[in-house]
Parts: C-alpha cells; structure tokens; sequence
C-alpha cells in the first residue's frame, strides 16, 4: 500500500459556513482538495485563509510552506480574518480584532472614545451675523423712536452740558487754528519779500556810488525787517503746532470716547426697552424664558454703559486741566511775540523765545553736511 503524502495540521482544517469544524466531512474536503491542486503542488505547501465569518463564498485557497505532520514545530501561519462587512459591525460595536502570527483571532475590548463635534466655521459666522443683525436692529429702532418722540432716552444732563460745550469748543479752537496758519502763511510770504527786498537794496547801494548811502540804509532796515519776521514766524507756528496737537489729537481722543459712549447709550436704552416691554406683557411658560435672557442682556449693557460714563468723565476733567494749562502757555507767548515784533524790540523777541525754548531753524540746518554723512 503506497504511503500517502504527509499533511499539514493548518490543512486539515474544514471551513464552513460558521467558521466551525465538521468531522463529517474531513474525508471528503480533503480529497476533493488533492484532486483540485495542480500537479506538483502537495497539501503540505497550502494554507487556508478565510475571509469572512458569515459566506463562505470568501474562502480562499492559497498556497505556502508548512512543515511535516510529524515535524514537533508547529503551523508557521494560520490567518483567519474577518471580512469587510464583519469588519465593519464590529467597528461599529468598540472592538478591535487583533490576529497574533501562528494564532487565532482575538476580540480586545476597549472604552470607546468618541471624537467631539468639530465647530463648522460657517455655522459660527452665521451665529455672529445674526447677533450683530439683530443688535443692529434694536440700536436702529430705539434711534428711530427717540427722533420721532415715541421712545424715552437716558439723558446724564452734567455729563450732556459738558459734552456739548466740549464740541463747541472744538469748532472754536479750529476756527484759531486756520486764521493762525493763515497768518503763518502771509508772514512768511512778507519775510521772503523783505528779504528779497534787502538784497536788491545792497546790491543798488554797491553799484550806485552817488546813492550808496540811502540803498545801505533800507537794505540794513529791510534785512532787520526779514530776521525778526523769522522770530516771530517761529514762535506762531510752535502757537500752532501746540494748538493743533490739543485740537486733533487730545479732544479728538475724549470725543472718541464720547462716542463709544453715545453708542453704549442707545444699546443700555434699546435693551431696557425690550425688558420693559416684556415685563408688561402676559407671564407664563413661554415668556419667562425669555423676560430672564432679556433681564441678563439688559445687565450686560447696563455695565457697559455706566463704565462708559465714567470713562467720559475722567477724560473731561483731564481734557480740561490740560487745555488751560496748554492754552495759558501759548497765548502768553503769541501776545508777547506779537508786541515786541510790532514794538519793533528785538531783545524782547529774542526774549519770549528763549522763555518758552523755542529754537529757530537756520536755512540750510535740515541738510547735513557730507561730514555729518560719513
């Protein structure tokens, strides 16, 4: 009787349709198995590998080296891996399969950890534009209401009496400012003149022997005119830079603040509006949530609105200190500049300059020379 060829612990596995052993039917598997392989090809050199747990449609026969039945070491790999769809359900159900090399399929339980709700960004955007829609919205009609006479208003009558004559003043100090830049412009214009004037003089007095004395005369009067223009065109253009600086720039910043305020006004106002409204109304289910949400919005402004104020008035009293110590200093300097100028006294000139650290620009002084260069 021929001795039949070794075979494999891995091949005498039947697969079913449950993936279980049936000693029924281990004969004839394998027979069928031997007659199906081609020629050349032993059973001890193929593995079985299934597919899936619930066809076994997916079964698949795939060849490989295994050693003796009679060798003591055991199968090199035997694969048994799910399917897709199995693979799926039991994803599905927080279990990953872990399948050791030369071993079975183990089920390793786990916590599920489930990922947070990533924010979509439109949905944000779309969140703000409707808040900013309907505070939009609020802020327009209590504006409205207020013009027609229909709505009340917040009204802080010191801090409204002192805002009005802030811009009052404003209007004021620029009306200065443009007459004072004016005057700036001409007077540099009558320097150049007079200075032009003087140099026309001196040359006539040289080339004019028998006139020599009278050209020598305007031309020293007219050069003298020009210098002391220069002094006082310095001292009205620093009246003008310091007048400009409280103008654009300190009560500029306070009306800035004034109207953030005015704006935090009508918030306070449309929102109190809305509680009072509310409050008027029917109380039951549905409008108690809804009175508490406009109770808690109307808190917010509130806040808002009284730090506001109080913003408002720290820098009104600010403001106020330094325009008068601002404004005291420079029409000081404006006065006595102008009087010694007409006076026709240039030590005084020279004087009010000094006094308030005014340094005249000398033609020329804004080019470096090439050794301040290097």
């Amino acid at each position: 009787m021929a001795q039949e060829s070794p075979k494999n612990s891995a091949a005498e596995i039947p697969v079913t349709i449950n993936g279980q052993l049936e000693d029924s039917q281990e004969h004839s598997f394998n027979r069928d198995l031997k007659s199906s392989l081609p020629v050349g090809l032993g059973l001890s050199e193929t593995k079985i590998i299934s597919h899936g747990f619930d066809s076994a449609k997916e079964g698949v026969v795939e060849a490989g080296q295994f050693p003796n039945k009679g060798s003591s070491a055991s199968p090199k790999s035997s694969v048994v891996s799910p399917s897709s769809a199995a693979a799926s359900r039991l994803a599905g159900q927080g279990c990953d399969l872990m399948i050791p090399t030369g071993g079975r399929p183990q089920q390793k339980s786990g916590p599920v950890v489930l990922a947070d709700e990533v924010k979509n960004p439109a949905m944000e955007k779309l969140e703000l534009v409707r808040k900013w829609s309907l505070n939009t919205y609020k802020c327009t009609r209590q504006i409205i209401s207020e013009k027609l006479g229909r709505g009340s208003r917040t009204v802080d009558l010191e801090l409204e009496a002192q805002i009005d004559i802030l811009r009052d003043n404003k209007k004021k100090y620029e009306n200065i400012l443009k007459l004072a830049q004016t005057l700036s412009t001409q007077l540099f214009q009558m320097v150049h003149t007079q200075r032009q004037l003087g140099d026309a003089f001196a040359d006539l007095s040289l080339k004019s022997l028998e006139l020599h004395e009278e050209f020598g005369y305007n031309a020293e009067t007219q050069k003298l005119l020009a210098k002391n223009g220069e002094t006082l065109l310095g001292a009205i253009n620093f009246f003008i830079a310091s007048v400009n600086t409280l103008v654009n720039k300190t009560i500029e910043d306070t009306l800035l603040t004034v109207k953030q305020y005015e704006s935090a006004r009508i918030e306070y106002d449309a929102y109190r509006t809305d509680l009072e409204e509310l409050n008027l109304g029917p109380r039951d289910a549905n409008t108690l949530p809804k009175i508490e949400q406009s109770q808690q919005l109307f808190q917010v402004h509130k806040e808002k609105y009284d730090k506001m104020r109080n913003d408002v008035s720290i820098k009104l009293k600010f403001l106020e200190e330094n325009k008068v110590k601002v404004l005291h200093n420079q029409l000081v300097l404006f006065h006595n500049a102008i009087a010694a100028y007409f006076a026709g006294n240039q030590k005084q000139l020279e004087q009010t300059l000094k006094q308030f650290h005014i340094k005249l620009k000398t033609p020329g002084a804004d080019a470096p020379s090439w050794l301040e260069e290097q």
